[in-house]
């Protein structure tokens, strides 16, 4: 179970989260002195472990990517300069020991004696050329525009002026304008500091030879078994790491991932469904550990595609002819709930006065009907591999096609492995499409601006349009549906404006309300989080957000 040092519920302490960033401007925020930062020095204790997922990863660079399974290896091989403390929510220190957010200037102290996996000292000069290459296309460096993630804007482009430095271990940053969350986005995986000589040298290389100062370093990646090496990191700077390497390992299936932790062959598996999570709750020598996630699943309708899409009736339609309280039931068996809005119930500002849309296939044709698309057909999207948000994609899909053939709407299902379905999606090529959310910082802007945004100016949606095409400039690639509703806008950007917690939950309620009645997604689930571990792991924790924090684990016999 994850530790609560605390007696504060879990749901509160999650509500709170929300609003920490906003609080460092009323009273500086500054690093704890606690945790990894308090515990240097490298703690093995040997062995091998192994991790094994449902899919490989795509890269290793995490200015490349918005795939969680690429991120769960560099979280391993990277810092950022603030930290997610592990299983918890709140912030503690990184690469900077001491932060303070003030109207729109941040200052941070930055840790010394750190160094990158190549030798090169750590300073407030990688932390520039970090951000430099991933937002600046001016930058020498600078990687290309098809090259660096949608995060680049949302994470930091957006809101960061310049980054100055005081010396090697001092950082201002201003801002463009306040923004509540900016000090929980230090600490996303977007925000991993690169070495400025590895950005020198490697450019777009660094996609599969990673350079960080993290307790992993890399060794390699055998992309036809799907199997990334890591080795401990001798020089790490903070608590562990415990083992001498790590494996990452794909696959595929949720039983046979299951039963490969059941036989002993792995230690750490995640992606499970309700069946495989079965086998590991009846393993002799493994756990089901298992947490409230903080995430969503949902359908996206890409208006940009689909003329049918842009008319809020045969969004509703469809929202009413899917029946996703069987889907969870059903295919994922009361490991997720239902969802009626983009975020969950444990995240500031969510509105507890919505439902999930009910099954009612008789009140979808009539809309269908009155919108005069009777015979409407299109093509669904979907990964093959699982999800946490979704456990079983396969038979969900079927679930879907089958409740729209009731309605007389065709669908036809594409499934792809999960990263030539990023790209697919990332260009824009869907009609529709399955996808989902693991919050990256616990902060509703994470979810309502992140993915339905479309990260344009109010000023440049069409007139008497909801909606903008996939090649407008500066469009937030994560907003699948290709959403522009110009009062939701309106809505996310003076939350993200305001310090005050109770101004920016009511604030997002309002934005609920209106991304639930205008429906842009078929809001489908929030899904618990779940991990099958064997007995010979001691010191794992599940991680809510970042992570795994696979520096802190060590292994015995079972």
């Amino acid at each position: 179970m994850i530790p609560n040092d605390t007696d504060v519920s879990r749901r509160t302490f999650l509500k709170a989260a929300g609003g920490a960033a906003a609080a460092a401007a009323v009273d500086p925020a500054r690093g704890a002195g606690t945790g990894a930062a308090s515990q240097q020095g490298n703690q093995q204790g040997g062995g091998l472990l192994t991790y094994a997922r449902g899919n490989d990863s795509g890269t290793l660079d995490p200015q490349n990517t918005t795939s969680g399974e690429d991120v769960k290896v560099t979280n391993q091989i990277y810092d950022t300069l603030i930290a997610f403390e592990p299983g918890e929510t709140s912030l503690t220190q990184g690469l900077a020991t001491e932060w303070n957010l003030d109207g729109t200037t941040t200052t941070l102290t930055l840790r010394e004696g750190v160094q990158f996996h190549n030798g090169e000292e750590f300073t407030a000069d990688d932390f520039i050329a970090t951000y430099r290459r991933f937002t600046d296309p001016d930058y020498e460096n600078y990687p290309g525009d098809e090259y660096v993630s949608a995060y680049s804007s949302f994470t930091l482009g957006n809101w960061v002026g310049n980054v100055n430095k005081d010396g090697d271990y001092s950082l201002t940053i201003e801002l463009n304008q306040r923004y509540a969350p900016f000090l929980r986005n230090l600490a996303m995986f977007a925000s991993s500091v690169l070495s400025e000589q590895a950005i020198q040298n490697l450019g777009q290389d660094l996609s599969d030879q990673p350079v960080g100062t993290g307790p992993f370093q890399f060794d390699n990646w055998n992309k036809g078994n799907q199997q990334i090496r890591l080795s401990a990191n001798d020089d790490y700077w903070g608590e562990g790491p415990q083992v001498d390497e790590v494996v990452f390992t794909a696959i595929g299936q949720n039983s046979t991932r299951a039963q490969a932790l059941s036989t002993g062959e792995v230690d750490i598996i995640d992606g499970l469904g309700a069946q495989s999570s079965q086998i590991v709750d009846q393993a002799n020598n493994a756990e089901l550990i298992q947490e409230q996630g903080i995430n969503v699943g949902y359908m996206a309708f890409n208006m940009a595609n689909v003329e049918a899409f842009r008319d809020r009736r045969v969004r509703r339609a469809i929202s009413l002819a899917i029946n996703t309280e069987a889907i969870v039931n059903n295919i994922f068996q009361g490991i997720a709930e239902q969802a009626s809005q983009p975020i969950p119930s444990n995240v500031l500002g969510y509105n507890d006065d919505l439902d999930p849309y009910p099954h009612d296939p008789e009140r979808a044709q009539q809309l269908l009907q009155e919108a005069g698309y009777e015979n409407l057909e299109f093509e669904l999207a979907t990964f093959q591999n699982p999800r946490t948000y979704n456990p079983n994609p396969a038979q969900a899909a079927q679930v879907v096609r089958s409740n729209l053939n009731e309605i007389g709407v065709t669908v036809t299902i594409n499934r792809q492995p999960f990263n030539p379905f990023l790209t697919y999606i990332d260009q824009g090529k869907h009609d529709a499409c399955f996808l989902g959310w693991m919050t990256d910082n616990a902060d509703p802007d994470n979810f309502y601006y992140a993915l339905l945004h479309p990260g344009i100016s109010q000023d440049d949606v069409p007139q008497g349009q909801d909606w903008v095409s996939w090649d407008t400039e500066g469009f937030n690639t994560n907003d699948a549906a290709a959403w522009a509703n110009t009062d939701y806008m309106d809505l996310v950007e003076r939350a993200q404006t305001t310090y005050d917690e109770q101004e920016r939950a009511n604030l997002y309620r309002q934005a609920g309300r209106l991304a639930h009645d205008e429906a842009p997604w078929v809001f489908m689930d929030h899904a618990q989080e779940l991990r099958g571990v064997s007995n010979r792991v001691n010191g794992y924790v599940l991680e809510l957000i970042s992570g795994p924090f696979l520096r802190l684990v060590s292994l015995g016999n079972q």
